[in-house]
């Protein structure tokens, strides 16, 4: 199983930038899926989770900026993030709780991470 992250870059404050993340391999099922990130000399941080009913939710700090979803049937997970601020700043990680045989457990997958630069 492999979560491949994309879409992090450079963009200015108050700007929008939009990171999906993609499983695949043998899967049977996921179920929760989340993002981190991890600022320089910072420990790594829950901002968003969503589990496969689509419930949500999200660090303080985002809330209200970012929205995070999922496409299912493409085992997908996203996190739009608008109204981007320099403390945003980070190597953002994505993760899944996967089940890959039935009746298997549930292990936890991390992404490579990408980054994310806000510039003031």
């Amino acid at each position: 199983v492999q979560l491949q992250a994309s879409g992090g870059g450079l963009v200015q404050t108050g700007g929008s930038l939009r990171l999906s993340c993609a499983a695949s391999g043998s899967i049977v099922s996921i179920n929760a899926m989340r993002w981190y990130r991890q600022a320089p000399g910072k420990q790594r941080e829950l901002v968003a989770g969503i589990t496969s009913g689509g419930r949500t939710n999200y660090a303080d700090s985002v809330k209200g900026r970012f929205t995070i979803s999922r496409d299912n049937a493409k085992n997908t997970v996203f996190l739009q993030m608008s109204s981007l601020k320099p403390e945003d700043t980070a190597v953002y990680y994505c993760n899944a709780e996967i089940q890959r045989v039935i009746q298997a457990p549930w292990y936890m997958y991390w992404g490579q991470g990408t980054l994310v630069t806000v510039s003031s």
